[in-house]
């Protein structure tokens, strides 16, 4: 699809983001912090079978830490204490396990730093000359560092992150809590506004939320995938969108 069959997306009322995958490679971060963490659980606690790639995209991508940890671990039929969130690194609950995977993430972005996909940049840089309000949804309780460590911080003027949705006991997506929450914070309707998603959990979560345009970025999870999923849209690129 080229870019002048695309629609311009400069005409909705609004443009709501989620971060890592769309706006900064930070999902092959998060997927190296997974699997990392995840294999040396498994080996510890002799869970079978291992795991793989494809644990990230089916349980993980997407959803709040902890949503994702819950969820793989049921997968495998391991049950655990939710715990705190507060629960050390050590601890043998959903959010120390959790905790645990957050160091390793943490660790590689203070090492190596971010940046965001060049077409991305220059999308956002096309909604700003339009004055199309922009926003992050992001499930990441990093969002905020991440956005800083990309140099897009202050672009955004909302930014609805997984510490505002624990906060306010929003559901993990698929759910749309998450994206018309951070619409109302907006003042638009989802109706009349575009969400942009790398994850099927994303996909899905936009299009419960009832959004008048979802698109799907194709960063490996796949176009049919993500359409399945609700996007109208599947891109390999947001330069795609840029005239």
């Amino acid at each position: 699809m080229t870019a002048r069959s695309l629609p311009d997306l400069t005409t909705y009322q609004a443009v709501l983001f989620d971060l890592d995958g769309v706006l900064t490679p930070t999902a092959e971060v998060h997927m190296h912090a997974w699997q990392t963490m995840f294999e040396n659980l498994f080996a510890d606690w002799n869970i079978a079978p291992p795991y793989t790639e494809a644990d990230y995209f089916e349980h993980l991508d997407g959803k709040k830490r902890y949503d994702g940890v819950a969820a793989l671990l049921r997968n495998r039929d391991v049950e655990v204490p939710w715990g705190d969130p507060s629960d050390s690194p050590e601890e043998d609950t959903i959010c120390g396990i959790g905790n645990r995977k957050n160091l390793v993430f943490e660790r590689v972005l203070r090492e190596d730093g971010i940046a965001p996909y060049p077409g991305s940049l220059a999308l956002l840089d096309v909604l700003a000359a339009a004055g199309t309000p922009i926003a992050v949804v992001s499930s990441s309780k990093n969002a905020e560092e991440v956005l800083a460590s990309a140099g897009i911080r202050d672009r955004f003027p909302v930014v609805m992150d997984g510490v505002i949705a624990e906060r306010d006991n929003l559901s993990s997506k698929p759910a749309p809590d998450v994206f018309v929450e951070a619409a109302r914070m907006m003042g638009v309707d989802p109706a009349t506004s575009v969400a942009v998603e790398d994850a099927i959990s994303g996909v899905r979560s936009a299009s419960a939320g009832g959004f008048g345009l979802v698109i799907g970025v194709d960063r490996g999870v796949g176009s049919s995938a993500l359409t399945d999923a609700g996007a109208h849209i599947v891109v390999s690129d947001l330069e795609e969108f840029v005239q």
